[in-house]
């Protein structure tokens, strides 16, 4: 069995012209020495996106000519493997869809291979001109449908809006993904904690989470900090999922290690945009399994204390 550990995933989306080259590049040239590994889609036979990309990085696969969930899905498919294969993977994979894909259905594709875990599903939206696309009859429904389904709104081209311009789009956002994190985007800066485990702190005690102590910390950025939660106690798995999937917060994601009342295995958990990854761990993925007594789990995204309070409510009422 291949125990190495899961590729982060992300996967951008968003209309025509919302920004998405501007957030990768961005991500590329503030990347911290990660390896970023883009796997670019464009609807043409000239994927113009990936020649812009490749000046800042040298980990390009491009997919031309199609929309990437329907038309090519199969050479989506053939590059993932092509990419969970190699020796050296990279520490993020990003799949940058055309401006008429579906990101959700990406994003499904993706987590076909367990070699892959999903971090965010982020959807760049043009602040000043979605109202007009929204209304298009051509393609309103296709541009909400990309909306609905993002962990993460970025939030472009806010300076071009009209007074309460940027406002109204927020609300419009939260309407159509309620459950999103919407960050604004200046030139494309997005905390690096919106794609990589940057913002994670170490948690208390021992065991398999206490190994990352490496892990480094983005600074703050329109809200977002993290909470880590941790008992002694078996959670219920049922109240557990459901728990897990209707937080009253904005959350990026989260992501743990758990024990559960009716099962002595060690369970992994995964939580983004309205999906769920629960999974024992095999035997040999972890060679401190066995020690690991607490369950702990940590959860990223644009909450207060009021958030941080509802969290660990919510985690109280799944335990067994």
């Amino acid at each position: 069995m291949n125990a190495r550990l899961p590729i982060p995933l992300v996967v951008v989306g968003g209309y025509l012209g919302a920004g998405k080259t501007t957030l990768l590049n961005r991500l590329l040239a503030n990347a911290r020495g990660l390896r970023i590994a883009v796997l670019v889609n464009d609807f043409g036979k000239i994927n113009i996106d990936a020649a812009l990309i490749r000046r800042r990085s040298d980990d390009v696969i491009q997919l031309e000519n199609g929309c990437v969930c329907c038309s090519i899905g199969g050479r989506l498919a053939q590059a993932l493997v092509a990419i969970a294969d190699r020796h050296a993977r990279p520490d993020l994979l990003v799949i940058e869809a055309s401006g008429v894909s579906d990101p959700q259905r990406i994003a499904q594709i993706g987590l076909l291979d367990p070699a892959f875990r999903l971090n965010a599903v982020l959807v760049a939206v043009d602040a000043a001109a979605v109202h007009d696309s929204l209304g298009d009859p051509l393609v309103g429904d296709m541009v909400r449908q990309q909306i609905a389904g993002a962990s993460v709104v970025a939030l472009t081209k806010t300076d071009l809006c009209a007074a309460g311009g940027a406002a109204a789009t927020t609300e419009t956002v939260g309407t159509l993904a309620p459950r999103a994190t919407v960050l604004e985007a200046c030139d494309g800066d997005l905390p690096l904690s919106v794609f990589v485990d940057a913002a994670m702190p170490t948690p208390v005690g021992t065991g398999l989470l206490q190994a990352h102590a490496g892990w480094h910390r983005s600074p703050p950025h329109a809200g977002i900090r993290s909470i880590a939660y941790q008992t002694g106690r078996g959670f219920d798995k049922a109240r557990l999922r459901q728990a897990l999937l209707a937080l009253p917060v904005r959350l990026l994601r989260a992501k743990g290690l758990v024990r559960l009342a009716a099962d002595p295995r060690l369970h992994e958990v995964h939580v983004v945009g309205g999906r769920m990854r629960m999974r024992p761990l095999s035997h040999g993925e972890s060679a401190e399994s066995g020690v690991f007594g607490e369950s702990a789990l940590v959860f990223i995204g644009a909450f207060g204390a009021a958030g941080a309070d509802a969290i660990s409510a919510s985690m109280e009422s799944a335990l067994a």
